[in-house]
């Protein structure tokens, strides 16, 4: 129910002291609303819910005054200057990302150390001369323009590519002529959670409608809808091939076989589980064929092979099985299992060489094996180390293929793969400013609230002793059937170098093990994801690990609600929170943009009284209590964040800063022309990172000498 809406001011308070700070903080104030709604016969307030509206002058002032205090702030930590700059000079060095073939020509990120986006080559052999194709820092001047993805034509004539502005999900679609490096006029707007799958001379997309002017980043997403554009067409005249008017809050996509024989249709209405179709594209008129219409399983095709549909599946299989589907006969009593359910989670097939490639998870880390395409494991693929594959790439009869491996001390290093051989050898060697020698990574099991087991890893430089006076940072995410698997981030070195512990916890929600341990993190469960997060930070501080004066926590998105949640509920446990682009209001977060896809995980405030009482119970909003001592807390996020609205973390921001104890500062970081995350410049990158670790390492009382 809602009362009259009360015009909101800005103004600043009195000067509050931070503890154990000298820095001075001087909050701005956000006025309230008389607001609140009912659920079941309950009323919740809701002060703050002009924050919602991310494109009004009062949210432009509030937004401008919160940056102000925070900058502020961070300026007067004294090492940020030089965390900075130590941070510059360890990102400045070359990466990339694994070459794809296509038509004998080689295709390839390059990032010379510095450039905000990474460049787009094309090299006519591995030791050819490589050519420029698609520069995107050419197209913003601050870099917040960002190649989203990129597909070839079969003829391997035309290059279709999307851009991402400012970090938002909008996408634009682009296509460019490869032998004369050309644009064509063919431009395709209001793209959103969209593949590109080429078809002849055109390709399959999914758009929503045009929004609404000035709410292009927080209204619903409704409506989506699956076009063919062929080229040289005005994008008014591309052709709907599929949308489902009764039901607006499913997506849709589209993917083509590679002999083009094939469209496979999915459709979701969450994050997980989803209808799949098909439809033979060499017969005129052809039925789409339904294979699964429900949400109950996933299911992921991975290709047509000599006449059959392989398909990847957590039907009947938690931890995931390759299902092989003859599209004369497509109902499911028809269905033979390839490669079965085994105890580790299946990952990914590829198709190279002849074979299967398939990627399995053991405990978080990545394992690969080759199987023939009757299911007949041939080997198992060498790698170098407890880390993650994050690619492979190939083509169907091409033994030369390639895959990138990294863990928390290695960064991405690219691997040449002769399938036939199972030979690798590393393509390229990573130069970088850090002695990863002097670290070491280590698995560990804890057990939580309720018996169960969790891996996590634990990153720090030799020679560390366990006498609780580490510094130690902790990060999650716990949702979405999401693994935290091993990998490298620049941004965490500075920490290690000064004697920091990073450590990642595999906690339920995520996919570390299939499908059950996900379900096990969602709903009338969520609750164990944080039990598992805080029985993380309680077995640190036991095996002396860290203490908590010297325990940071940091999460992002779905791990935002989990920093949120956690510092909550267990205040006394953490110095430092840093809740990044977090789901933070749980009773109305399925209300704004695609917030309603991940109602499978969270259930709504709408569905009974039950569902809403267990989520108002965690919701980090919801939980801030007058007068307790929180942790020093930074909350982050985009101004164009149209994944998790930024509304969200401003009213979990005003709330700390109204009702928590004034010991520990509340501040919020709101980046401007940012997003989710995806596509941010380097530069930004840099700066985000030099303010999350000064005011993480400050908070811990921690001392770095970056001349070191």
């Amino acid at each position: 129910m809602r009362i009259r809406h009360l015009f909101p001011t800005i103004f600043l308070l009195l000067t509050m002291q931070a503890c154990n700070s000298s820095l001075k903080i001087k909050y701005p104030d956000t006025s309230k609303e008389d607001i609140s709604d009912s659920y079941f016969g309950i009323k919740v307030a809701e002060p703050y819910r002009w924050l919602e509206n991310d494109t009004s002058r009062a949210t432009e002032t509030w937004v401008k005054a919160q940056n102000q205090v925070t900058y502020t702030y961070l300026n007067k930590i004294p090492f940020r200057q030089a965390l900075k700059e130590h941070l510059t000079e360890l990102t400045n060095y070359p990466k990339y990302n694994a070459p794809v073939k296509h038509k004998g020509k080689y295709y390839f990120y390059k990032n010379d150390g510095l450039q905000n986006q990474s460049v787009f080559y094309r090299q006519n052999s591995l030791d050819s001369q490589p050519e420029e194709l698609l520069n995107p820092n050419k197209l913003s001047a601050d870099g917040t323009v960002a190649i989203s993805q990129i597909e070839f034509s079969a003829d391997g004539k035309y290059m279709a590519y999307s851009i991402a502005r400012s970090g938002s999900d909008w996408n634009e679609i682009y296509i460019m002529n490869l032998e004369t490096k050309e644009l064509l006029s063919d431009v395709i707007k209001w793209v959103k959670f969209s593949g590109i799958a080429w078809k002849g001379n055109g390709f399959y997309y999914s758009a929503y409608d045009e929004p609404v002017a000035g709410k292009e980043f927080s209204n619903k997403n409704e409506y989506h809808k699956i076009f063919y554009h062929q080229i040289g067409d005005n994008q008014k005249q591309d052709k709907l091939v599929f949308e489902n008017r009764e039901h607006p809050l499913r997506n849709c996509s589209a993917g083509v076989s590679g002999d083009e024989k094939y469209l496979f249709i999915t459709e979701t209405e969450s994050t997980s589980g989803n209808s799949l179709y098909f439809k033979d594209l060499t017969t005129e008129d052809a039925p789409l064929v339904t294979l699964e219409n429900g949400f109950d399983n996933d299911y992921a095709v991975v290709d047509y092979i000599q006449g059959k549909i392989y398909v990847l599946t957590n039907w009947k299989a938690s931890n995931q099985q390759l299902i092989e589907i003859d599209p004369a006969k497509p109902s499911r009593e028809n269905w033979k299992t390839v490669i079965p359910e085994t105890k580790n989670v299946l990952t990914g097939v590829s198709v190279m060489g002849g074979k299967f490639i398939v990627q399995y998870e053991k405990d978080a880390a990545s394992h690969a094996y080759a199987f023939d395409y009757n299911g007949n494991e041939l080997y198992e693929v060498k790698l170098p180390g407890l880390g993650s594959i994050t690619a492979f790439t190939g083509n169907k009869d091409d033994n030369e293929a390639f895959y990138t491996f990294t863990s928390y001390t290695i960064p991405q290093s690219i691997y040449l793969f002769d399938v036939k051989e199972n030979q690798s050898r590393k393509f390229n060697q990573i130069e970088t400013k850090f002695k990863q020698d002097d670290y070491t990574t280590v698995q560990q099991f804890y057990t939580s609230k309720d018996g169960t087991k969790i891996p996590m890893f634990i990153t720090y430089k030799k020679g560390m002793q366990l006498n609780g006076k580490n510094p130690l940072m902790l990060y999650g995410y716990g949702g979405f059937n999401i693994s935290m698997n091993p990998s490298f981030n620049m941004g965490r070195i500075p920490f290690l170098e000064q004697g920091g512990i990073y450590v990642v916890a595999n906690i339920r929600g995520g996919g570390e093990y299939g499908e059950k341990w996900h379900k096990a993190g969602t709903k009338m469960q969520k609750q164990n994801v944080f039990d598992d997060f805080i029985a993380a930070a309680e077995y640190l501080i036991q095996e002396k690990y860290t203490s908590k004066e010297k325990l940071a926590i940091d999460g992002g998105s779905n791990g935002g609600l989990l920093i949120g949640a956690c510092l909550t509920q267990r205040p006394d446990l953490f110095a430092v929170a840093i809740p990044e682009v977090g789901v933070l209001d749980m009773l109305r977060y399925h209300k704004f943009t695609i917030g309603w896809a991940w109602a499978t995980d969270y259930g709504t405030s709408e569905d009974s009284r039950e569902m809403f009482e267990y989520l108002k119970a965690y919701s980090p909003l919801h939980n801030v209590k007058e007068g307790t001592k929180y942790p020093a807390v930074m909350v982050m996020t985009g101004d164009h964040d149209d994944r998790v609205v930024p509304a969200h973390s401003f009213k979990f921001a005003a709330t700390l800063q109204a009702r928590a104890s004034k010991k520990n500062p509340a501040l919020i970081r709101i980046d401007t022309n940012a997003g989710h995350g995806a596509g941010k410049p380097v530069s930004k990158i840099i700066d985000a990172q030099t303010d999350m670790w000064s005011f993480v390492m400050y908070h811990l009382g921690m001392k770095p000498d970056f001349g070191k």
